[in-house]
């Protein structure tokens, strides 16, 4: 029995090149140039065609929130338990999920993400790890964040950082604003975004290392990203729906759902992300997929526990935002395969000759709405609840193989 495809009358996407109608044709796991005797036909009746979703920064593995949101490939982030530093656990963690979905674990960049002792970034590298991190906080210490930085040169790697200076925020759980304030909840200046970005920007220039800003949500930090851009620094960065398409608004009501880290910022801010994703400053565009249980959630909303499930909406609420008219179409495989593959060092992302089936089959204007009790996967607990969208995976492949959506 023949193990190719052919897949016929695509509207295909492409992060390379670009939109275009017409065949694709994948044998023996691969994308090829050219149709396979005895392949499977699969009429895509002018459904989109793209590459599947590479997530990169996910804090929890969830099989069948990624299989309905169309990603096959996740960037597992290092504060796991256990914390991902030791080669051993980063070498489990690699393994667990093939064949249908590849986890490409970030090793903590520090010993049990301490931030004190740089953890043994090149023994974990060889077990499989593709990045290094700084976990759910910021490295204080100038000095261990410079030799990180270093020594992740030394292993091109990126270093994927979470930018708020710990100082600045201490146990706020919101930004300063007017919600805040309304709400009496403890708050956070913006500031502490921009200010460990300056910081972590101008070390990783001095080391000439590879930096991904995990995510950004401020106006002054996109305006330092940029800056840093102009100026040669290899720096990426990222951002999630959520502070795209939400303001700390949302937190009205006490709504623990828009409980997230870093925190929803101003209305400022979101308009501020809009135009960093339109002009090409957001490299990276990731769910931050973590799932949280109602004992977790159904809470005070400072003691709620931060997080939200994105990876069931990534895909619909990223073809929102073309509707909207926030990006174009042909940019979303750049933002949700190409470029989080490249910070990974993966040569993955494209549909081109040789490069691995990694595809999606997408209904981009199948209506739906979000549904937190329904949404597949561990836990509903999104800020979307009851978003009417449009978007659904129709079929899924990895290395050519089919796996089951739903």
């Amino acid at each position: 029995m023949s193990n190719a495809l052919h897949f016929r009358n695509a509207r295909i996407l492409c992060a390379r090149d670009g939109e275009r109608r017409g065949d694709l044709y994948v044998a023996d796991g691969r994308i090829v140039d050219e149709a396979r005797d005895g392949a499977t036909v699969i009429d895509c009746a002018g459904k989109l065609l793209a590459p599947a979703i590479v997530d990169l920064g996910v804090a929890t593995i969830d099989r069948a929130a990624f299989r309905a949101g169309g990603i096959v490939r996740v960037g597992l982030l290092p504060d796991q338990n256990p914390v991902l530093d030791e080669p051993g656990i980063v070498q489990r963690s690699a393994l667990i999920g093939r064949p249908d979905l590849w986890i490409h674990p970030i090793a903590a960049a520090t010993r049990g993400l301490e931030g004190t002792d740089l953890a043994e970034m090149a023994i974990c590298a060889s077990a499989g790890a593709r990045a290094v991190g700084t976990g759910p906080r910021w490295i204080a210490d100038s000095g261990v964040m410079a030799r990180v930085l270093a020594y992740a040169r030394d292993l091109d790697l990126a270093v994927i950082t979470h930018a708020e200076d710990g100082g600045l925020v201490g146990d706020a759980v919101a930004t300063i604003g007017e919600t805040a304030t309304r709400l009496g909840l403890p708050a956070a200046p913006a500031l502490a975004e921009p200010l460990a970005i300056a910081r972590d920007l101008m070390l990783a220039e001095a080391a000439d290392a590879r930096i991904h800003i995990r995510q950004v949500t401020t106006a002054a930090g996109f305006d330092l990203v940029r800056a840093a851009k102009r100026r040669g620094v290899r720096v990426t960065c990222g951002i999630t729906p959520a502070h795209l398409l939400l303001s700390d608004i949302a937190m009205s009501d006490f709504r623990t759902f828009a409980r997230l880290s870093p925190p929803l910022r101003s209305e400022e801010d979101r308009r501020a992300a809009l135009a960093a994703l339109a002009d090409g400053t957001i490299d990276v565009l990731c769910s931050g997929h973590d799932p949280r249980g109602p004992e977790e959630k159904r809470l005070p909303f400072a003691d709620a526990v931060p997080g939200a499930a994105g990876a069931a909406t990534l895909l619909p609420l990223a073809l929102g935002l073309v509707l909207d008219g926030a990006v174009t179409l042909d940019r979303l495989p750049a933002l949700l395969a190409r470029n989080p593959a490249s910070v990974l060092g993966l040569d993955s992302g494209v549909l081109a000759p040789g490069q691995e089936a990694d595809l999606m089959l997408v209904d981009p204007d199948k209506p739906w709405q979000i549904n937190a009790d329904t949404l597949p996967g561990m836990a509903g607990n999104t800020p979307f609840d009851g978003l009417p969208v449009q978007g659904r995976v129709l079929r899924l492949f990895k290395g050519g193989r089919e796996i089951t959506t739903g």
